[in-house]
């Protein structure tokens, strides 16, 4: 093997690598002051956590769950399960839900669509106890379907009693699982469309109208926030889950437990501020970027074959710090075809103030295949 050049990369596509369950966060201790007993900030699509407390700290969230809720809706929309024009009848267990409301008449009917809004926006318990029972024909068997969906997101210290986040023994989960939630919640653009309103009304089949107001302030006070969710309960006290995005980097705000409902927003504000303030999210590499090196190829059609990236990369960096990235190619001497485009050649080493932080694939960038006879032929008499 021989080592290759060195060299500062900044490329123009946004490719992801995740990192792994139980990563460390970018920082110790609390950059921010935090009266919350419990909280995460992230980037969304890398799910990096830059800095928590108590974040493994198990808690009821009240509505937050309903993050879930949403989750498993729509996942099945986009599946073709269920349909936004689905007409849905509310039962009497549903429309007797307590707590936040949208005062759904028992027996009526109502479209799907204008049940996920009330329960995504507007935080409806009786709206999303008749979407569980519509999907999964009860409310039981969706949140049986809430837990095994919680663990195969690794959220291992979540439990689910019920769909809405009503004070009910044994109901639990943890800030580093809810941010978790809410970064798979965020690859579904459809979310958005909803979470991102303020003020709206629900027309009743009657003709009643109900007023819907967003129950995250932020949606409206805080510059690029467009979700996720609240929830407050005796027990879970004041909990927030807020999402904003500034510079092409979205970031989550996790806050739980907090004994003021405005503190949650006050913290959740400083923690966002503080994220957008200190990172950017930097495209390092593209996958099938050429790297500009070739390795020689004996008993091919062809005596070299071009190398390019096999996979890409970006990465949460401290405001300034993405001078300090470079890359080492290592490749070998020569390979022996046949080459199939893809094939692994050597490796990429990404590093940062000198250290290795990444390690991508280096690979072939076409095919290069055996000569045939009078090709060869040719070849050997030219070599001679």
């Amino acid at each position: 093997m021989r080592k290759g050049f060195r060299f500062l990369a900044a490329l123009l596509a946004i490719l992801l690598v995740v990192p792994a369950a139980g990563a460390a966060p970018l920082e110790q201790g609390e950059p921010v002051s935090l009266t919350t007993p419990s909280a995460v900030l992230a980037e969304v699509s890398t799910g990096t956590v830059i800095f928590e407390k108590n974040a493994d700290e198990k808690r009821q969230v009240a509505s937050i769950t309903k993050l879930m809720t949403a989750l498993l809706l729509l996942e099945d929309l986009e599946n073709g399960d269920i349909a936004l024009n689905d007409q849905i009848t509310v039962s009497k267990n549903a429309a007797a839900a307590k707590g936040s409301q949208a005062l759904l008449d028992a027996g009526a009917v109502y479209p799907l669509e204008t049940l996920l809004q009330a329960t995504i926006m507007a935080s409806a318990n009786d709206a999303a106890i008749a979407l569980a029972e519509h999907d999964a024909g009860s409310e039981e068997n969706f949140v049986d379907r809430m837990n095994a969906r919680a663990q195969e997101l690794n959220m291992t210290n979540t439990r689910y009693v019920n769909c809405t986040g009503l004070p009910q023994d044994g109901q639990y989960t943890t800030a580093r699982d809810v941010a978790a939630l809410s970064c798979e919640v965020s690859k579904h653009h459809e979310y958005y469309k909803y979470a991102s309103v303020w003020i709206d009304t629900l027309k009743h089949p009657s003709g009643r109208v109900t007023d819907l107001t967003n129950t995250n302030r932020l949606v409206r006070f805080y510059e690029g926030c467009d979700g996720f969710k609240t929830g407050s309960t005796d027990a879970a006290k004041y909990c927030l889950s807020a999402t904003a995005e500034k510079n092409g980097m979205r970031l989550v705000a996790v806050v739980l437990g907090t004994p003021k409902s405005q503190t949650r927003f006050d913290e959740a504000r400083a923690m966002l501020d503080y994220g957008f303030a200190t990172y950017r999210r930097v495209i390092i590499a593209r996958e099938g970027d050429l790297l500009g090196q070739q390795v020689n190829v004996t008993r091919g059609s062809r005596d070299t074959v071009d190398t390019a990236l096999g996979s890409g990369l970006s990465m949460l960096l401290r405001v300034g710090q993405e001078k300090q990235l470079a890359m080492e190619v290592e490749l070998p001497e020569s390979v022996q075809a046949p080459i199939l485009k893809g094939d692994p050649l050597g490796t990429v080493r990404v590093l940062l103030d000198g250290k290795v932080v990444a390690r991508l694939s280096c690979v072939a960038a076409q095919d290069v295949r055996m000569p045939g006879f009078l090709e060869g032929f040719t070849k050997i008499l030219d070599g001679w």
